[in-house]
């Protein structure tokens, strides 16, 4: 092999450059911080660096989702406290009405300020959060979920669909509730509700619904009691289910009557054609709007007859228990926006683990090792000290010097 003068030159000028290079390289990797600074410093490292920076990226967008969540549903309770206020001031009133020595004043005067709950229980289902949407609207929540219509009574037009948003990788979580869900619906187990027809003429009241037995057949269905004047001082009853009916009299005083597996108590003279309905408090159609309506109706009304102290006497016993469902059922909403803040606390704890798990696993595979970098980097600057004196140093050799 014949080793020329351009040949040493041209190998020490590469060895040189390599070492330069390598210095650089290192160099590049302490100021960046990087072990892995471009793709081809370690094309596996770097494809699974893509992957974590991408779970990383969903993680941080799930923690953002979880901030808006829980401002809506935080939101929420504190409506929803608001409006359990409103039911119970609702019932205490209720209560006070009930006390037969009041007058038609008295009855007006506190109609006066049951109103004023209405209107306040309206405005809290109305209610907007931060950003104008409606937090009982549903899907459609750029309006007020309830309004009034032609004739005063309110109506819900806001959607039945709840949004829902994803605050985890698998989970997606109902941002609040709809109207129907509060307002308009009775927690389970609520049990029965008995109405009398508005049409009564009669001093018949009621007392119940109380359940005797839930296994009993027909337990779950509804009822109509009708009554017929047998021309005697006595009554006839048809009790009418799903399954047929059954008959019987009433002597027109007092009588327990047990169907379904539920008892009802009636006291007071009917009149030919009064009837009353029985069923669960769900199918009863439950609205706590319609329920305040009621009671103000029989409030602002003046009792001049024994047929009008009995349909108010039934229309507090009846708007009483519904009352009771509404605030049960509210609490019911409340407890499940409750869970579901704590639920997102949990997905906070658990997102913090992830992003340090995921922040962990990153800085192993692209981050630099400090010690180690500098080690490299005074061995690269000696090698490029060495390969520049043996640069300097070949090209004062010449073969005339051993002549």
């Amino acid at each position: 092999m014949r080793v020329s003068t351009v040949m040493m030159f041209e190998r020490s000028v590469s060895s040189m450059n390599r070492q330069q290079s390598a210095f650089m390289e290192v160099g590049e990797q302490i100021a960046s911080g990087k072990r892995v600074v471009r793709p081809s410093d370690d094309p596996q490292a770097a494809s699974r660096a893509v992957g974590v920076s991408q779970s990383l990226a969903s993680n941080s967008q799930q923690s953002d989702s979880r901030v808006t969540v829980r401002n809506s549903l935080s939101q929420e309770e504190s409506v929803l406290n608001s409006v359990s206020d409103s039911l119970t001031r609702a019932k205490e009133l209720m209560v006070q009405a009930g006390n037969g020595t009041l007058s038609d004043a008295d009855r007006q005067s506190m109609s006066t300020e049951l109103r004023g709950v209405y209107e306040a229980l309206l405005g809290q289902a109305n209610s907007t959060d931060g950003n104008g949407s409606h937090l009982f609207g549903g899907y459609q929540d750029g309006a007020a979920p309830f309004v009034k219509d032609a004739s005063g009574a309110v109506q819900y037009e806001g959607s039945d669909q709840v949004r829902q948003q994803k605050v985890d990788s698998s989970r997606l979580m109902e941002v609040g509730s709809t109207g129907t869900d509060v307002f308009q619906t009775v927690a389970a187990g609520s049990g029965y509700v008995a109405k009398a027809d508005t049409s009564n003429a009669g001093s018949l009241t009621f007392t119940g619904p109380q359940v005797t037995d839930t296994t009993a057949d027909g337990y779950g269905d509804s009822y109509a009691i009708s009554f017929d004047d047998n021309g005697d001082g006595t009554f006839g009853y048809t009790i009418s289910g799903p399954d047929g009916g059954e008959t019987g009299t009433y002597d027109g005083s007092s009588a327990t009557l047990e169907f379904g597996g539920v008892r009802l108590t009636l006291e007071g003279a009917p009149e030919d054609g009064d009837s009353l309905a029985v069923g669960t408090a769900q199918s009863m159609n439950p609205d706590v709007f319609t329920t305040f309506e009621n009671m103000l109706s029989a409030l602002e009304n003046p009792l001049d007859s024994d047929a009008d102290k009995a349909a108010f006497a039934n229309t507090l016993s009846t708007s009483s228990r519904e009352m009771d469902n509404a605030l049960d059922n509210v609490l019911t909403v409340r407890a499940s926006v409750g869970a579901r803040l704590n639920e997102l606390d949990t997905l906070d704890t658990v997102g913090s683990d992830r992003k340090i798990s995921y922040t962990q696993t990153q800085s192993d595979l692209i981050d630099l090792d400090y010690t180690t970098a500098i080690s490299d980097y005074v061995l690269r600057q000696v090698g490029l000290q060495a390969s520049q004196k043996a640069f300097v140093d070949l090209q004062g050799t010449s073969l005339f010097d051993l002549m």
